[in-house]
Parts: structure tokens; sequence; C-alpha cells
């Protein structure tokens, strides 16, 4: 398997045979040199961006079944905006899913993190700044933005939660060590919807029903209209090609809350 330390190790033994050579006369062209970084940092990047290589560390993503089921998420909220309607279809249908909020939104809308945990569905950590520079910050201020999320669910909830995705499903060790102190587990998922991109109700329901396999966990944003526009329909349809929505927790077999 394709990790970063074994990814290290590999390079790190061309690079020594290739000083190796150079120092016994033979002539190395130093654009080998940058032929090996270029294609080292190209690893990285698919190691730090496809959120299910579990490169850096274990990241949840999908069931090994051949069942029918599907487990249904959402990054982002919680907003009124949409939450709201995307609570009311869920509540129609009876469907379950699972909810990654942002810390600070949850200071700002408590009313909302109550009544997704009064409905029933799961709720996991999606970090408490959500910042377009977390990727970028050391291990410790990780660690204390992903318990300040924590502290804040706990304080409003009475319940820790174990469960978290990474914002903008990014990787790196700073995070693996995050996760591991705080004791998560990362999940991720196999079907990005791209509702965030994706204006057109129509076109999304398409994309995504396009997508479905059993054990899919479908990746959504409370923060989207479109989302909030066809998640109705796209409950309906899964369901009449034989799928069924479970619980994303149950489905991989996980633990919630600690």
């Amino acid at each position: 398997m394709l990790t970063f330390r074994n990814t290290n190790i590999f390079f790190a033994i061309l690079v020594f045979v290739l000083i190796s050579l150079q120092v016994g006369k033979v002539q190395i062209p130093f654009y080998y040199y940058l032929i090996l970084l270029f294609v080292y940092s190209l690893v990285l990047f698919y190691g730090s961006y496809y959120v299910l290589s579990q490169f850096y560390f274990p990241v949840m993503g999908q069931s090994d079944t051949q069942e029918k089921e599907i487990a249904i998420s959402f990054d982002d909220g919680p907003l009124p905006q949409y939450t709201n309607d995307v609570l009311a279809v869920l509540e129609k249908t009876n469907t379950p899913a699972t909810f990654f909020c942002i810390g600070h939104r949850v200071e700002k809308h408590p009313e909302l993190l109550q009544k997704i945990h009064a409905a029933g569905h799961v709720i996991g950590n999606h970090s408490y700044s959500h910042s377009p520079v977390f990727d970028l910050y050391g291990a410790k201020k990780m660690t204390d933005d992903l318990q300040q999320m924590n502290a804040g669910v706990r304080q409003q909830l009475g319940i820790t939660l174990k469960l978290f995705r990474p914002p903008y499903g990014v990787t790196n060790p700073n995070l693996g060590k995050a996760v591991k102190a705080g004791g998560f587990t990362a999940v991720g998922w196999s079907i990005r919807s791209m509702d965030t991109v994706t204006k057109d109700p129509d076109r999304l329901l398409k994309k995504v029903l396009k997508s479905l396999h059993p054990g899919a966990v479908v990746l959504f944003h409370d923060t989207c209209a479109s989302t909030a526009s066809m998640l109705e329909e796209f409950i309906n349809e899964a369901r009449r090609e034989g799928y069924r929505v479970v619980p994303l927790d149950k489905m991989l077999n996980l633990k919630a809350y600690a």
C-alpha cells in the first residue's frame, strides 16, 4: 500500500543510489534529481488530495459490501437557509444522515445542532474554523481546533464526537497527528456530489445517481440550494433503484460518540 512512510523510504533509496553512482565517478545529470523531486511531489499531491488514499493515516469512506446500501452525509453546516430544508426532507422520507458540522457555525446556530441531534442524525466534527489555510496549521493548532469544536458540541449536547471529516478532504502528516491525539476516526466519501459548484439541481441529481454503488458514502453540503432542491428526488430515485439509505456509522461499523 502506498503510504507517506514507504514513499519516503523508496525515494530516499533512489537518491542514495544516484549519489553513490556519482561518488563512483558515474556522470549523473542534475535534472535526474529534479525529475525525482517532481515525481515525489506528484505522489504527495495525490496522497493529500485523494481522501481515500489513506496515504498519511486511515480514512474510512465506503463499505466493502455488495449490498445495495448507501450512507448520506452533509458538510459545512449548520446554516438556517438550507439545513432546515434538508432536515425537513430527511424527516419526510424517514432517512438517516450524518452531519459533519463546523464549530463556529454550531456556536451561531445551537438550535440547529439540537434539531439535528433530536432527529436522530449522527453529528461529526468538521473542524472549528474550517479556515482556508487549515492545511497549513501545525499539529498542535489543528489538535486545538478539533478539540474546540468537540468542546462546543459537548457543552450543548453532552456528547463527545468521534467521527471527523477533514476540511476540503485534504490530509497531511500534521492532521494525522491531530486525529490520533484526539482519538478521532477519519471519514471521507466515495461519491463527491460537487454540489458546491453544480448549481443546477437536475444536473446534480443525474451526476450523483450515475455514481451510486453499493457501500457508497455520498458527500453533500447542507449549505447549497441545489442540494436542498434535489434531495427528496435523489432519495426516492435511489430507493427505486433498490438502494437503502442507512446510518453512516452503522454501515461503516464505527462508533460515532465516545
